[in-house]
């Protein structure tokens, strides 16, 4: 990390420290710093930063029996090289699209989340997954869910003297298969333009739950409500796809993307349908080979 001379820097090893610290001295929170040196307009980070990567109890992954609980400050490649249930294994092709493995490395849950870019890879997964957000102050700590922490690009509802230490994730919501497609003008270290990731679960070889969702493509990224209701109850047959369950209009009534360098919004439009598309039915493949 490249700081001025100016600069105050904190690393603690215990989040009571890092709390006290943040609520007397204010500053920037880093975690990774990957989102947060490229933010910086300066060449040296200023002011006062509190390092949050060396508190053990926000790294990890765990079992907390109704829950499995990611430490904020849990790595791409912490993510990528734990043993989950394959409702993750979207969030585990996202997490390794994430910049190049340097990146996957030092970047974290907490920081993606945090900086709330529309083009965060993980938080469509994240969404699918029904993650909520625990937020810790000094006066105790609070868990809210991950579509009410983000409000748009760069602003959540994290206050000035509250650390994100973890990510939460519902056991009921670790069930199914699930997949992860992303568009960018290259196949790995770029912004995306679009973006789906997918859970599906099945019991009796009919469709019982979906969770659909696109990033990239409105100012935070959207669960397609309407679309997965089109999918429940569907029977699962050798020949069904995702086309003769889905429209357009139930994929992209919900987003609202824009024109930029990486792309138009009516190139967004064509390209999330065609996305979210591959992504269903790769997950319907998953669900008959294992059946």
């Amino acid at each position: 990390m490249i700081m001025s001379s100016s600069a105050s820097y904190y690393r603690p090893h215990h989040i009571a420290d890092a709390l006290n610290w943040l609520s007397q001295e204010g500053g920037i929170i880093a975690a990774g710093c990957t989102d947060l040196l490229p933010l910086t307009t300066s060449p040296e980070l200023s002011g006062k930063v509190l390092d949050v990567t060396a508190i053990k109890d926000m790294r990890g992954i765990t079992d907390e029996g109704d829950h499995r609980r990611f430490g904020g400050a849990t790595t791409w490649t912490d993510l990528i090289r734990a043993d989950l249930p394959p409702a993750y294994d979207m969030l585990k092709l996202a997490a390794r699209e994430i910049g190049s493995i340097q990146i996957q490395n030092t970047g974290t849950i907490a920081g993606n989340i945090c900086n709330a870019s529309p083009a965060a890879d993980s938080v469509p997964c994240l969404l699918n997954l029904n993650a909520s957000v625990e937020l810790t102050a000094p006066k105790g700590k609070r868990v809210i869910p991950l579509d009410q922490f983000i409000l748009g690009p760069r602003k959540t509802t994290r206050q000035a003297d509250e650390i994100v230490t973890a990510l939460v994730v519902p056991k009921t919501a670790e069930t199914g298969f699930s997949s992860f497609r992303k568009l960018g003008a290259r196949k790995y270290l770029i912004i995306s333009i679009a973006m789906s990731a997918v859970r599906i679960v099945a019991s009796e070889g009919k469709i019982t739950e979906a969770a659909i969702s696109i990033g990239s493509c409105s100012p935070v990224a959207k669960r397609l409500t309407k679309a997965e209701a089109a999918l429940s109850g569907t029977v699962i047959t050798p020949s069904l796809r995702a086309d003769q369950m889905l429209s357009k209009a139930d994929i992209t009534s919900v987003i609202s993307p824009i024109d930029d360098a990486r792309g138009t919004a009516d190139y967004r439009m064509e390209a999330a349908a065609v996305l979210v598309l591959e992504t269903v039915d790769h997950c319907l493949d998953q669900i008959r080979a294992s059946a």
